[in-house]
């Protein structure tokens, strides 16, 4: 069973920058696509973005394109989440995740591990 487990969060100004990681333990990291979602107070949780396991592919929400990077050091076991130009509308719990069968899935359901989440905060 895959451990994940994220840092990196905090609060920000608007505009401000922050890079989340994760770091996977007890499985052979390569083999999985990873994913980052979030969470809002109130709200569903939604897709992020995501990576392929080489790391070539990647995805992302439209809110987030050009903003947001996802990358993946497969020597590390981590996943990152660069976050620029942030806005009050990024604030949530954001959660890695790791899917054996698919890769840069946006659907929740096809992730078999998950993260304990790390709060962003933006504030206007």
């Amino acid at each position: 069973q895959v451990l994940l487990v994220e840092s990196g969060g905090g609060l920000v100004q608007a505009g401000g920058s922050l890079r989340l990681s994760c770091t996977a333990s007890r499985g052979t990291f390569s083999m999985y696509g990873m994913g980052w979602f979030r969470q809002a107070p109130g709200k569903e949780r939604e897709f992020v973005a995501a990576i392929a396991k080489s790391g070539i592919t990647t995805y992302y929400k439209d809110s987030v394109k050009g903003r947001f990077t996802i990358s993946r050091d497969n020597a590390k076991d981590t996943v990152y989440l660069q976050m620029n130009s942030l806005k009050p509308e990024d604030t949530a719990v954001y959660y890695c995740a790791a899917q054996r069968l698919y890769s840069g899935s946006s659907y929740a359901e096809e992730y078999d591990y998950w993260g304990q989440g790390t709060q962003v905060t933006v504030s206007s």
